[in-house]
């Protein structure tokens, strides 16, 4: 039986990269997958995330979702639950980048990148949590939550204070909604990406919102990575299924790197 058989789950950001690899491997493992982003339309205009998961024959809808904005995150929720009677997953994984040094971060570039990384997150958690607590559990849990963080949330992100601060932000943030609902049976955990390759040789999706990486960021990245290659977005999806699944027991509060032990070195 596939690991997530007859679950729901919401992805925010799920139009590409690391969004879209969760939500596909999401609903190949059985779930019903809302994608929740502010576009449906990838960046290169390519097919979108729903149509891959429906000529994949995979139960799939979409609603355009500004994690930013309150009234929207608990649109989704509700979505989920009216069509569907109990939300199981949420993965927080919308997010944008900014670059700058702290001389060089403007109030509109703090606030924004702040607003729609951490504030994103904590509206998907509490949206996702008010619910949970609603429903009767499953074999001891009524939901899991799983944000999407970075390495960059535990090392400093030269240049990118303010992406660096909201990540840091996410994972403190994942501490406590475990510790403080573990009670009632709702798991939280985190995912950390290192360095992410969309695909291509030359694009990074993590670390800033899907910027091109430049040839010297690619090299500094292949040289910190023990693994001998960088990792895909599918390696993001594998991580955060186990942790959206029941194999994942007695696990909560962490958050796993997938960073191809860059912080082991």
């Amino acid at each position: 039986m596939s690991r997530l058989h007859n679950k729901t789950a919401i992805v925010t950001g799920a139009g590409y990269g690391i969004g879209r690899a969760i939500a596909l491997r999401f609903a190949a493992e059985g779930a019903q997958v809302l994608l929740a982003d502010i576009s449906e339309t990838p960046p290169d205009d390519g097919a979108t995330t729903l149509d891959l998961l429906r000529d994949a024959g995979c139960s799939a809808n979409y609603l355009r979702t500004d994690v930013s904005v309150w009234e929207e995150v608990q649109a989704a929720i509700d979505h989920v639950v009216a069509r569907h009677g109990r939300l199981d997953i949420i993965v927080n994984n919308a997010g944008i980048g900014t670059a700058g040094r702290l001389t060089e971060t403007s109030e509109e570039d703090w606030d924004r990148t702040l607003s729609v990384n951490l504030k994103g997150v904590f509206f998907g958690c509490k949206a996702a949590a008010l619910q949970m607590l609603k429903q009767d559990p499953h074999a001891g849990v009524r939901g899991r939550i799983v944000n999407i963080s970075s390495q960059h949330g535990m090392v400093a992100a030269p240049g990118s204070l303010a992406y660096g601060v909201s990540k840091a932000g996410i994972v403190y943030l994942t501490r406590q909604v475990a510790a403080d609902y573990a009670e009632d049976g709702i798991v939280c955990n985190a995912v950390a990406p290192g360095k992410i390759l969309s695909g291509g040789a030359d694009s990074s999706v993590t670390g800033m919102g899907g910027a091109m990486a430049s040839d010297d960021q690619l090299a500094l990245a292949r040289s910190r990575t023990p693994w001998p290659r960088l990792g895909l977005p599918e390696d993001v999806a594998s991580a955060a299924l186990f942790l959206a699944s029941d194999d994942a027991t007695f696990i909560t509060g962490e958050n796993l790197m997938v960073d191809g032990g860059w912080m082991a070195g």
